[in-house]
């Protein structure tokens, strides 16, 4: 078992075991100092004793409270599109997490063309270019100097950070934060013991709450009872031939037998909803989030595929991304897009224009 796998094992437990006790008390004792710096770090800001820069264009977050797959990134491309709808000339930011550009802006798309592959941008920002013609995309770990590069480049007015809620060093207008209905917290526990990246009260500085997932079950949320809530939910939008493009329905996969494969937060998730969709998954392989593929990676794929007798090789849209090095393997494999859905979508849009109009 790998570190991550036990990682994740002992962040599910829903009894301790026994052979997991020393790894957790390792754990614990390095969750002391990383609760320390982030109780210090907002401390800071909360006594503005820190100041977050202010630009002169209306900024939108996207982010959690936890680590793991709430859906942050297709947020970001729905909102980017959504105020793009209304008039606005937006620009999305990210941190560009695993790419190995080195510079303090870094231009993944100019809203014409993605001029950055995933090797040196990251997977996520070059997926969103590609979801966002039209949109500029940009990378650097200072947000404040994306953000004044892409109003400076690209005439941006609004700007949309993907996965930023613990970036306080930049001032937003509104603060939009994911999290998992059916377990909204986690084991309730600070990383490294448990998935969350800062205390449950840091809720406070939150303008809304998206639940998102496909839990049947929400846990409810009663400390923020004035924090306005709506529901999020992933829903496969078109399965796309990677070499071609060429788009066709997800009920275009009900009845045959698939072999799928992720290297994303949940994969687990993704096996569901190719399940829902009425594929028969009759194998499937989970590699780590953000997982760099390589030529062994490829064949032992191809092997379960003929050992297994799938009629068609379906991953998602991420991975596909990181894939790009791999052509003649693109053209055996679909990759399933998903895109977020918002209940209420319409109360969803009014409140984030009325909070921008102020």
């Amino acid at each position: 078992m790998g570190v991550e796998e036990m990682v994740q094992r002992i962040w599910n437990e829903a009894r301790p075991e026994g052979r997991t006790a020393v790894p957790r008390a390792i754990l614990r004792t390095l969750s002391l100092p990383c609760g320390a710096a982030v109780a210090l770090r907002n401390h800071l800001y909360d006594r503005e004793l820190l100041r977050p820069t202010k630009l002169s264009c209306l900024v939108v977050s996207v982010g959690n409270l936890t680590v793991g797959g709430t859906g942050k990134t297709p947020t970001a491309i729905l909102l980017a599109a959504l105020l793009k709808e209304h008039g606005y000339r937006p620009a999305v930011l990210s941190r560009g997490y695993g790419g190995h550009a080195k510079a303090s802006v870094n231009v993944v798309s100019d809203g014409n063309r993605v001029l950055l592959g995933w090797r040196e941008a990251g997977d996520e920002p070059v997926m969103i270019a590609g979801a966002l013609p039209g949109i500029p995309v940009l990378t650097g770990p200072k947000r404040s100097l994306t953000g004044k590069a892409a109003m400076e480049r690209f005439g941006a007015d609004i700007l949309v950070l993907d996965d930023a809620f613990q970036h306080r060093s930049l001032f937003r207008d509104i603060d939009i934060v994911l999290m998992d209905a059916a377990r909204p917290f986690g084991n309730g526990l600070l990383l490294p013991r448990g998935p969350l990246r800062e205390p449950p009260h840091a809720l406070s500085r939150a303008s809304i709450l998206l639940r998102t997932g496909d839990a049947h079950r929400e846990e409810p949320l009663r400390e923020f009872p004035s924090l306005p809530s709506f529901r999020g939910i992933h829903r496969p939008r078109e399965l796309v031939e990677a070499a071609t493009g060429r788009v066709s329905p997800p009920t275009s996969l009900q009845g045959q037998k698939v072999l799928a494969f992720a290297g994303i937060a949940s994969p687990e998730a993704f096996r569901r909803g190719l399940t829902a969709l009425g594929a028969k998954v009759i194998s499937f392989q989970a590699f780590p989030d953000h997982h760099p593929y390589g030529r062994s990676d490829i064949e032992a794929l191809r092997r379960l595929a003929a050992e297994s007798g799938a009629a068609r090789i379906v991953t998602t849209e991420k991975d596909g991304v990181r894939l790009a090095d791999f052509p003649d393997f693109r053209a055996e494999i679909s990759l399933l897009r998903i895109g977020m859905e918002i209940t209420s979508a319409g109360p969803f849009a009014e409140l984030i224009f009325s909070r921008l109009a102020y």
